[in-house]
């Protein structure tokens, strides 16, 4: 009887503590539901340590790290449980995903891999696979905005020197007394920076309510400004669906001349789905915005809807591929040369969000360094007429921060190619630019002037060389250093000829026959390619001449015999108008510098030896 009470006892204990943990498991997943993500990771945690549901906790608590923006714990987490042959494979990605965001870039590839094995993936994968590094054309130099608080600031839009952003820091804000449950720290609000003063003030009128507001835009007139809040209800903490999320929605604000007023939802809101991030063409008849409502593409994707000259919005419209991926796109901005500029974790990219760009001639491509980083980068803004912008990013490892940029568009690297000598255009020379690594990182082909161009990145060395089959090889390099102020810099190269007449001018040897010092009519041919050459590419060039005899004879004979080849040669450009002083020598060699050194020579050998040669002495 006692040990069946004993027994009782213990089964007592353990169905109440499969209870508490049951219980517990239903408040984590509330909590991370309901995005109270800060109070969610206490109680994974605790359900973990007590050995609970592991595989499935340790993913969710990935899941609410990487909500929290804190790769490095997410890693941990899902590195503990992603070998489990029950997990999801969209943990595979979800992993390396997270591995990106702490740069550990081969690993998340491996997980890539593993992700398209098991049929997942689309193309966009597959990139992320193949590309490891990421450059823009143009160059852009960031600093961190001296308006930055400790908690999150991002989202600007500039208008008359007006910088519109969003924030947590809750200034004169007394309705901004609660925290957001998310990330701990009050809720957002709009608010303007005055350029000239430095002053910083909540936007006027209607906007800032005790939710999330912001961020916004403002029509080119000035007239109406277009911003992104929570789903809320006048005096009520804000609508949810069915689930009990309450989503984000577009609302649009007349400018009333002391502020902002007449509040209004735009026509495509829903309670079912989020609408926000709203971004303007540069002539303001079009709005961009991200939303993820049915039947996009997957996760969250950028549309647009037309504006007419009421002010009336059109039917939204998805920009689909190769903008949209199955993952999650943001934050558009259209610059006003057209190109679409949008934060995304679909594409292929070095972190978690980056800024991507998108044009009808190259496509979507990364930014790169040092726009982006390991982490989240978002909300590109680019002052019209200016090369100041502005992005938000995360990659201080605390919240989100405000970084200024300098655009500087790409550097044009353009010179000409040129004979040393006589100065005229090299055509068809080739140019070649290294890398830091030396590495080829462009190949270029000088044009029937002697010309190249290319794009080159700013505050760089580039190794360069410069060759062509008549001429030396060019060795130097191109400095882009202190270029800021510069769209394109000159470098000229000269290229010195080959010191080989012969090659020079393109001629055979000359010939003699047996025992002879005439010049045969083919001999002829090829010197009047030397008079050419000395005549008119070269009116400075120098030559010596040298003449040889095939080894019958005696030496002394063969001197004899060789002295009047190169007197008979040397006459011969002088017939043609060449200057004495510009043959400076001609000397006979006998048989002492044969073309073939060989004991038993045969015909064909003793011929090649019985020849004239010519050598620089002098190129200016």
């Amino acid at each position: 009887m006692k040990n069946f009470y004993s027994l009782f006892l213990i089964l007592l204990s353990c169905s109440l503590s499969v209870q508490a943990q049951s219980g517990k498991q239903k408040k984590a997943d509330r909590l991370y539901k309901d995005f109270a993500y800060l109070e969610a990771t206490d109680v994974y945690k605790e359900l973990i340590e007590k050995e609970y549901n592991v595989t499935y906790n340790s993913t969710k608590l990935g899941d609410t790290y990487m909500m929290l923006r804190s790769p490095e714990n997410a890693v941990f987490y899902y590195g503990d449980v992603i070998e489990d042959t029950a997990i999801s494979p969209e943990y595979y990605y979800k992993y390396a995903q997270a591995l990106r965001g702490v740069k550990r870039y081969d690993e998340s590839r491996q997980w890539l891999r593993k992700y398209l094995e098991n049929g997942s993936g689309s193309e966009e994968i597959q990139k992320m696979l193949n590309k490891d590094e990421y450059k823009s054309k143009a160059t852009y130099k960031l600093q961190s905005a001296d308006f930055n608080t400790e908690v999150s600031d991002f989202g600007v839009f500039v208008k008359d020197d007006q910088v519109y952003f969003v924030s947590a820091r809750a200034q004169d804000e007394k309705v901004k007394d609660k925290t957001y449950s998310w990330n701990g720290e009050p809720f957002l609000d709009i608010y303007v920076l005055d350029k000239a003063s430095g002053n910083i003030t909540p936007i006027g009128g209607d906007i800032n309510t005790k939710l999330h507001d912001g961020p916004a835009v403002i029509s080119p007139d000035g007239n109406t400004i277009y911003f992104t809040r929570n789903n809320y209800l006048e005096n009520k903490e804000g609508k949810r669906d069915k689930d009990k999320t309450n989503h984000l929605k577009l609302y649009s604000a007349t400018n009333s001349g002391n502020g902002w007023a007449e509040v209004k939802e735009l026509g495509f809101n829903s309670n079912e789905y989020s609408v926000g991030h709203p971004s303007l063409s540069s002539d303001g008849k079009t709005l961009y915005f991200t939303s993820d409502m049915p039947n996009g593409l997957g996760g969250t994707d950028i549309y647009k809807a037309s504006i007419d000259e009421n002010g009336n919005l059109g039917t939204t419209e998805n920009l689909g591929e190769p903008v949209n991926t199955e993952f999650d796109e943001t934050f558009p901005f259209m610059d006003t040369d057209g190109t679409l500029y949008f934060s995304s974790n679909g594409h292929a990219g070095l972190g978690l969000f980056d800024i991507f760009k998108m044009t009808e001639e190259d496509g979507v491509e990364n930014l790169g360094e040092p726009v982006n980083s390991n982490m989240d980068d978002f909300a590109y803004f680019q002052v019209s007429e200016s090369r100041e912008g502005y992005i938000s990013t995360n990659r201080g490892g605390g919240s989100d921060d405000i970084f200024i940029f300098n655009k500087l568009n790409p550097l044009i690297v353009k010179g000409q190619v040129t004979d040393a000598v006589n100065g005229n255009p090299i055509s068809a020379a080739t140019v070649r630019l290294m890398d830091e690594n030396g590495d080829q990182m462009a190949f270029l082909e000088t044009d029937e002037e002697g010309n190249y161009e290319t794009e080159i990145a700013r505050d760089k060395r580039f190794p360069v060389e410069a060759k062509e089959i008549e001429y030396e090889t060019f060795e130097g390099e191109i400095n882009t250093m202190d270029s800021d102020e510069k769209d394109e810099i000159t470098y000229d190269i000269q290229l010195n000829p080959v010191k080989d007449v012969e090659y020079l001018a393109e001629i055979d040897n000359i010939y003699f026959d047996f025992d002879k010092s005439n010049i045969r009519p083919d001999a002829a041919t090829e010197l009047d390619k030397l008079v050419d050459l000395m005549q008119n590419e070269y009116p400075d060039l120098v030559i010596e001449i040298g003449a040889h005899t095939d080894r019958r004879g005696s030496n002394a004979y063969n001197e004899k015999l060789a002295e009047r080849r190169a007197k008979s040669t040397y006459d011969y450009l002088i017939s043609k108008g060449i200057a004495e002083d510009r043959i400076i020598e001609y000397k006979g060699y006998g048989e002492t510098k044969p073309a073939i050194n060989c004991d038993r020579c045969s015909e064909q050998d003793h011929q090649l030896n019985r020849r004239s040669m010519f050598s620089v002495v002098k190129m200016e």
